[in-house]
């Protein structure tokens, strides 16, 4: 009777080598989306409290000036929400997310209405909320590929979790390019009105905001007039706010 032939261990060896280096690699995937969360997580844990010693988004004005082979002056002073002037959070409230109180980091509203102007033929514009531009700026690149909305919306949700509104406004109020270089508003406000910002008049708050949606090409120092335009128009909105968005403009209790 012919023996009955066994299958080769090679074989068996060969077939178990793809499946043993997949199982490797998804574990190394594993830990590093791992460690990722938990970096991310405790990162923004620590900046509920300090302040950002530095922001993506300044890092990457400073990359780009090197590349250019042209100097950049970074101006950025970090002060406590207690030390700005009550109408600068108002005014970037009014200019750039009047649903701040209510929404949980997405003005789903707003999107909706970009979406439909664009179908309509127009431009499609931001509508990105002060938590959003909070997690784009510190922990982001610039951009619109997908990976990076992604990580935006992670990011939001994450802020959204471990921080309270009024530091949300905190971080925004600071580090927000309001002019080449210039970073927050009392970086601003001592370079275009000379004083700090604690001594903001609703005036000079709505003009910084003004500047916001593109601080590069609209000015503070010479406002345009579709500058100033939109500096009258934020006031309006700060007079139109309600008790849910000007409890920003109060001391903390």
């Amino acid at each position: 009777m012919p023996a009955v032939m066994k299958p080769s261990n090679k074989a068996e060896e060969g077939a178990a080598r793809p499946r043993s280096i997949a199982r490797r690699v998804f574990a190394i995937l594993l830990q590093i989306v791992a460690g990722f969360l938990v970096i991310s997580l405790l990162a923004t844990l620590a900046l509920r409290w300090v302040p950002p010693f530095t922001t993506a988004v300044m890092l990457e004005r400073r990359a780009q000036s090197l590349f250019a082979g042209r100097g950049f002056g970074l101006d950025y002073r970090w002060v406590p929400l207690e030390k700005i002037s009550p109408h600068a959070p108002l005014a970037v409230i009014a200019a750039e997310d009047q649903e701040f109180a209510a929404h949980f980091g997405f003005d789903f509203k707003s999107i909706q209405k970009a979406i439909d102007a664009h179908e309509r033929g127009r431009r499609l514009r931001g509508a990105s909320t002060i938590s959003q531009q909070v997690a784009k700026n510190v922990f982001l690149w610039s951009g619109r590929s997908l990976v990076r909305k992604g990580l935006e919306a992670y990011f939001t949700v994450l802020i959204e979790f471990t921080w309270p509104k009024r530091r949300i406004l905190e971080v925004y109020l600071n580090i927000a390019e309001m002019g080449d270089g210039v970073f927050g508003v009392e970086a601003a406000s001592r370079r275009y009105f000379g004083k700090p910002a604690a001594r903001l008049s609703a005036g000079d708050a709505a003009l910084l905001a003004a500047v916001l949606p593109n601080p590069h090409r609209l000015r503070a120092a010479r406002p345009s007039a579709y500058v100033l335009s939109r500096r009258d128009w934020i006031l309006d909105q700060m007079n139109s706010l309600g008790p849910d968005e000007r409890r920003f403009s109060k001391p903390n209790r």
